[in-house]
């Protein structure tokens, strides 16, 4: 089984507010979800420092277009040599396979790769007149986790509430990572299926997401603690 773990959204439009944040965890490296904001501010070499000063890295670009494109762009991430890596399970089995492909590297190693089923802003109603899929947010995660397996990935992002459907069809070892993850006195934002660490613990998660409850937090040192205490059960 996978070791549980809080990943940290890095959420910041430089490399200078990071290097801030990461200031105020002395003692800490945490698993850091570098996004499109960070990404597209600070570009490659932010990552690849990153990596050098020990920082396990999920690197959060959601991926989404025809196979050939996916292909290519993971080709070129993998030299990244970050941890996870993620795309849109919308854009289909071909695609992911084609991500799976370009990811790998000559000599077999790559980097996790996970799907995103749904955005956990993504509410039923969102769902049905919005996007025009006429099921239950759960069945629909479930189908796009399932062709995920198929296409030979690691896992899925998930909110916490679909971590046992998808666990329960695909397999106890196929990672899920839940974003929307917020301590019990905290705002939702813009979440809508969320749950607490404590909560994602007991569903069965192997990773959960956390960015403002942290990043945002008077003390981003106890609350990352307060964090892995409730997900990973440790004592700091």
């Amino acid at each position: 089984m996978t070791e549980r773990a809080v990943i940290v959204a890095a959420d910041f439009p430089t490399a200078t507010d990071l290097a801030d944040f990461l200031a105020r965890l002395p003692g800490e490296k945490p698993f850091l979800k570098v996004g499109m904001e960070l990404f597209y501010g600070a570009g490659p070499d932010l990552v690849r420092q990153l990596k050098q000063d020990g920082y396990r890295i999920f690197l959060d670009l959601k991926l989404h277009d025809i196979p050939n494109t996916v292909k290519s762009a993971m080709r070129v991430l993998r030299d990244l040599e970050v941890d996870l890596v993620n795309l849109h399970a919308s854009g289909g089995k071909d695609m992911m396979e084609a991500a799976l492909e370009g990811l790998t590297r000559p000599d077999g190693s790559r980097p996790m790769l996970i799907a995103v089923t749904q955005l956990t802003s993504t509410s039923q109603d969102m769902l049905e007149y919005e996007l025009l899929i006429p099921h239950p947010v759960e069945e629909v995660v479930a189908a796009y986790a399932q062709t995920a397996a198929e296409a030979g990935l690691d896992g899925v992002v998930c909110s916490p509430r679909e971590v046992g459907v998808v666990k329960a069809l695909c397999g106890p070892e196929f990672l899920t990572v839940t974003p929307g993850v917020r301590f019990a006195d905290d705002e939702v934002g813009d979440q809508v299926r969320i749950a607490t660490p404590a909560q994602a613990r007991l569903d069965g998660a192997d990773f959960i997401v956390m960015g403002r409850p942290i990043t945002r937090a008077h003390d981003p040192l106890a609350a990352y603690r307060r964090a892995r205490a409730d997900f990973e059960g440790v004592t700091l």
